[in-house]
């Protein structure tokens, strides 16, 4: 397996390590629990060192983004971010990823670790011959702060203010720069440094009294909890963003690779990707069968325990009939049937992410 190059603080920390996506990375370090409100509370440090950053420049990257991306690129201010899916032409995802504009002609995309090969080989073959592109995910190294304290934490080892810094957009550092996405529901910081400054800069936040390591155990609740589809569970490349996100991220009014089954995913409604909230505490998991009326209807994409709600919740791909919010369906969790929910997502909505 690939480490990143925080591998030895994490053991350090006596971490469960484990895969994920090809890379041995942390799971837990206190346990998923304390964690997850570690970062409802205070502030969470997390290692994302694993993605992948790509560089698209020159006089034609823009046209060519836009085509190959469902999120607008043309409307792309200098300093933002945005979310999209990057498709196949059968309109079936490759991958989510965040795209920031650093210039009128330079942009970056992250994305995710399992994904990386495949989407820069995809990418390359799809760009004009005036397009550039560089794969500098071995050069930076990416550190995810979040929580409601993340904010004081990043100005006390940063020595800026970011306080005029708005939800999805970013910043430059000395050496790199700050993004304010998140994926927790909270207050959230990206920070890209070259790669020989992480393992100072990471120290730096753990010094700080508010500041605790995570895993990608607490992660995944997290994010859960929000309703955010993770790639490989709610979003494959057999499936159109449509039929997970109901035509969020998706600018209509331009041409993009793989619009055609969009369309007809946003007319037909098959099926979509709904939020499951379970009668008790027992948690469904990834491909247990969610049925109506005994007529099976669909599969658990994600389940867990929502440790902020003290619920189990799950998503769910199911027919199009069962999708409406109050409609009460069965899954089938190790033999035994369990009452549920369709909900409105996100599940937890709490959170201090869009705070001024």
């Amino acid at each position: 397996m690939k480490k990143t190059i925080l591998h030895e603080k994490h053991l350090a920390l006596d971490a469960r390590m484990g895969e994920f996506g090809g890379w041995d990375m942390p799971i837990q370090y206190a346990g998923i629990l304390a964690e997850h409100q570690q970062t409802r509370t205070a502030a969470s440090l997390f290692d994302i060192c694993h993605m992948g950053e790509f560089e698209i420049s020159g006089p034609t990257a823009e046209a060519d983004l836009d085509r190959l991306l469902t999120c607008s690129i043309a409307t792309l201010d200098v300093g933002q971010v945005r979310y999209g899916y990057l498709l196949n032409k059968a309109g079936g995802v490759l991958d989510d990823l965040t795209v920031y504009r650093i210039a009128n002609d330079r942009f970056w995309l992250v994305v995710n670790a399992g994904t990386a090969t495949t989407d820069a080989a995809w990418i390359r073959e799809h760009l004009q011959q005036t397009t550039g592109f560089n794969d500098v995910s071995d050069q930076f190294a990416k550190l995810d702060l979040q929580g409601p304290a993340a904010r004081s934490v990043l100005q006390v080892v940063c020595e800026d203010s970011f306080a005029d810094l708005r939800y999805f957009r970013f910043q430059s550092l000395k050496d790199g720069w700050v993004s304010r996405t998140g994926y927790t529901g909270e207050l959230g910081y990206e920070v890209y440094v070259p790669i020989d400054e992480a393992a100072a800069l990471w120290d730096a936040f753990l010094a700080h009294p508010k500041c605790a390591p995570a895993g990608l155990g607490a992660r995944d609740t997290l994010r859960l909890e929000m309703g955010y589809p993770l790639y490989g569970h709610e979003l494959d490349a057999m499936h159109s963003p449509v039929e997970t996100g109901d035509g969020l991220f998706i600018d209509w009014n331009k041409a993009f690779m793989g619009k055609a089954r969009c369309e007809v995913d946003r007319v037909e409604r098959s099926q979509r990707v709904v939020g499951l909230q379970l009668a008790s505490k027992r948690a469904a998991r990834e491909q247990d069968r969610v049925y109506y009326k005994d007529q099976l209807v669909g599969y658990v994409t994600s389940g867990s325990l929502a440790p902020s709600l003290d619920v189990a919740v799950a998503l769910a791909r199911v027919h199009g009939s069962c999708c409406e919010v109050g409609q009460m369906l069965q899954v089938e969790i190790r033999g035994r049937f369990q009452e549920a929910q369709v909900v409105s997502l996100p599940f937890y909505q709490s959170g201090s992410a869009r705070v001024k």
